[in-house]
């Protein structure tokens, strides 16, 4: 499902037109995007949880050369599903 498609679909269940359900879900998207560069989680009763966490520096050896290379840390985003989410993906 691609991004026409969710906003049409979500427009036909709620009874909004298809130009407010873009809006709403850019708004929300930009909500969950403005608390997680804040580095909070984002809790979705019954969908799941978005959390930044950070990458520890490390080394890496590279196979064919036997280079050590240093990755430097990075923040980078994690989603953790509800158990029900999980349940109903998995039925």
């Amino acid at each position: 499902m691609n991004n026409k498609e969710f906003i049409a679909d979500l427009a036909i269940r709620t009874g909004m037109s298809s130009k407010d359900t873009s809006l709403l879900v850019n708004a929300t998207v930009a909500a969950i995007i403005g608390e997680l560069t804040e580095e909070n989680a984002v809790v979705i009763p019954g969908f799941g949880t978005f959390e930044v966490k950070k990458k520890l520096e490390r080394v890496l050896i590279n196979p064919t050369t036997k280079q050590r290379m240093l990755v430097p840390p990075k923040m980078t985003v994690n989603f953790k599903p509800n158990t029900s989410l999980k349940l109903r993906v998995k039925n």
